[in-house]
């Protein structure tokens, strides 16, 4: 039932919900009112009153916007809406004081500040702030946190808005920081000094209004106005995070997140945000041919003649699909392939998803569903490690008062949780115990990668699929591989899966390094960093990385979105689908598109709903065919968060936080 109430902010008379607060009502009135402790998706502190606005008829003092409901205003003497003044005399004043307090004790540090350019205090002191100051004591002092590797501190900067404190505690599910002592002695601190043991912590840099919490990696490497912003998307897990990617003449610099409510409303996981220097490290810059058991240099003509000889040889041809590659990529791969005879595969951690069915390797629920759940149960997957991003939704879900099941081993997720067992036979117990109380609600079912990859995975997948049936749940497959829902919609499957592949006697190899492949076999590999693919390989053809190819990616729910180019790819590294490309020519068997406008055009005659960018296709339902389930317990997909991908485990800052993650996991407790 909708609380209407109409109330005039500045002269312009709106209607609002009477729940929303005022620092909200005058948002929809097109209406600017400073803030810094103030978040949209935290909860209210109410703390650094810079939100101060005059309610005509209320108390004789402004009033914090952020703090007060539209429906706590009086009307006036006859009846009339409410009349909220932002822009008064009294408002003006109130600010300058309240901005002037602020800068009491915050140290002139701009000019050596990382925050610098982009600082709400800077914007705000110069839109509302006054230009002298009446205190002439000594600046208070602090002594700066130590957070870990990744969150540098300036506490002396620090303006107790305690965004940091609530985003660790309400988003994050960590307790580790809070603020002590009282007055001028009041601090923002760490618990016992503690490092924060959280995969989200990085977008406390964001938040930060001041420039009191800063990017340690980043640190004084860049000004934003050297910047060149592109907006992308994230590869780092299947969620397909919106990010921006700032470079610095070739060089990635930074990702910062970017705000869609849909997928990853405005947080990105740490391995996002910080995996940039991976990009720097262990690349592949020209293309390589080995002989004699050692790689040589070679130039680009050589190394295609090469390859396209060793192709026309094989009596069995077999691609396989990585998990960083972009559908366009696949694509080619999957024409190239399949024109010479081959067969290629994209599930290569062995994943029983089925080819054709997208109700089932995707599922028919959005992200967005984990809003408004009532329950949701989980089989097989740990979201903390396979999507944090995920997984601060669903706890924000049991926040609002949803309950939680789990099938698989008991891990941290940050909330608590019903666990239904560890193994299949819990599953079996879920289908055969009485769920009518399920229906007929907002429920959810969320399968993990770790459940579908063993010999029984699709038994798994259909148990999980009646499961939802039984319970009226919409469904959710949560993928580990960012390229896997585009190369399913594609097609790049075969009937036997991973080991059809591995018994060809020529493999082309698409940037999968997650995969042993066995002697006997010629192998070529394609893709951007010298990891375990490229070790194995034969001959090795450069191509770019996420972040220097414009691509379409599609992610864990299934929706279509598009990352730009913000670089070049280094040395004599070529874009994956030109490789492939200039490859076909050489086998005379040249594919029909000369540029990739004219690829994306072939793409979307036979996969049309690719072309939807940014909206979650409905899939029909069709439940797979019931198995028989093995006795196993569920694994999970990821043994270790920060070293997924070739670029993470090129990064030096993603193996030191995998030795913290380790070391902390076997620190020793103290007898009590």
């Amino acid at each position: 039932m909708s609380d209407l109430r109409k109330i005039i902010i500045d002269g312009h008379e709106i209607e609002v919900e009477g729940a929303m607060t005022l620092i909200q009502a005058c948002e929809e009135a097109g209406i600017e009112v400073p803030r810094f402790c103030y978040h949209e998706r935290l909860s209210i502190a109410g703390n650094c009153r810079m939100c101060l606005v005059e309610v005509v008829g209320g108390p004789p003092k402004p009033a914090a916007s952020c703090a007060m409901q539209v429906r706590d205003l009086r009307p006036g003497p006859e009846g009339q809406p409410p009349v909220v003044k932002t822009n008064s005399p009294m408002v003006k004043k109130a600010r300058e004081g309240v901005m002037e307090f602020l800068l009491i004790n915050h140290p002139l540090d701009c000019p050596i500040c990382d925050q610098g350019g982009e600082c709400d205090l800077q914007d705000q002191a110069m839109a509302y702030g006054v230009d002298f100051s009446r205190f002439r004591e000594p600046k208070r002092a602090v002594e700066d946190l130590d957070l870990g590797p990744l969150v540098e501190t300036h506490m002396t900067r620090c303006i107790s808005c305690t965004r940091c404190v609530r985003f660790t505690t309400e988003v994050a599910g960590i307790t580790q920081m809070g603020q002590t002592g009282r007055g001028e002695d009041s601090e923002i601190t760490s618990y016992l000094g503690q490092t924060l043991d959280s995969n989200l912590q990085g977008n406390i840099i964001d938040l930060c209004p001041v420039g009191a919490l800063v990017s340690k990696p980043y640190a004084f490497t860049a000004r934003p106005w050297e910047l060149t912003k592109t907006e992308s998307i994230d590869v780092m897990d299947a969620l397909g995070s919106n990010i921006r990617v700032d470079t610095k003449g070739r060089e990635v610099m930074r990702f910062l997140p970017r705000n869609h409510d849909g997928v990853n409303e405005e947080w990105i996981s740490d391995k996002t945000r910080f995996v940039w220097d991976g990009l720097r490290r262990q690349r592949l810059d020209r293309p390589y041919i080995r002989e004699n058991g050692k790689l040589r240099a070679a130039t680009w003509p050589e190394a295609l003649a090469k390859v396209a000889e060793v192709m026309k040889g094989a009596k069995k041809l077999g691609g396989l699909v990585g998990d960083l590659a972009p559908v366009e990529a696949v694509y080619s791969l999957k024409q190239m392939i399949e024109g010479q005879g081959g067969i290629v595969e994209c599930r290569t951690d062995g994943a029983m998803l089925p080819p054709g069915n997208r109700s089932a390797y995707v599922g028919n629920a959005a992200i967005e569903d984990i809003d408004t759940a009532r329950a949701i149960m989980l089989i097989g997957t740990n979201p903390r490690d396979e999507a944090p991003v995920l997984n601060a939704r669903i706890r924000k879900a049991w926040a609002n008062g949803a309950s939680i099941g789990l099938v698989g081993e008991k891990v941290d997720l940050t909330y608590p949780y019903y666990h239904a067992g560890t193994d299949r036979a819990a599953l079996q117990a879920l289908l055969d115990a009485d769920v009518s109380g399920a229906k007929g609600k907002d429920t959810l079912v969320i399968v993990g990668q770790g459940a579908i990859s063993e010999a029984d995975g699709a038994a798994v997948l259909a148990a999980a699929q009646r499961y939802a049936e039984m319970t009226e749940s919409r469904f959710l497959v949560l993928h580990t591989a960012a390229a896997r829902v585009g190369a399913m919609d594609v097609g790049a499957t075969n009937e036997g899966g991973r080991n059809a592949v591995s018994e060809c006697d020529v493999i082309y190899n698409l940037g999968a390094d997650e995969i042993e492949i066995g002697e006997g076999a010629t192998v070529i590999y394609q893709g951007s960093h010298g990891d375990r693919g490229a070790h194995r390989a034969d001959v090795i053809l450069p191509g770019a990385a996420y972040t220097e190819e414009p691509g379409l990616f599609v992610n864990t729910e299934g929706r279509p979105q598009l990352a730009l180019r913000a670089g070049f790819a280094p040395g004599e590294a070529k874009e994956n689908w030109a490789i492939l490309r200039a490859l076909s020519a050489e086998l005379g068997a040249t594919l029909p598109w000369d540029s990739l406008g004219a690829l994306r055009q072939a793409l979307l005659a036979e996969v049309p709903h690719l072309g939807q960018i940014d909206e979650v296709p409905e899939n029909e339902w069709r439940a797979e065919a019931p198995g028989k389930l093995g006795k196993a317990a569920f694994r999970y997909a990821i043994k270790d968060f920060y070293l997924t991908n070739p670029i993470a485990r090129a990064s030096t800052l993603m193996a030191e936080l995998s030795r913290n993650a380790k070391d902390r996991a076997q620190t020793p407790m103290a007898a009590e």
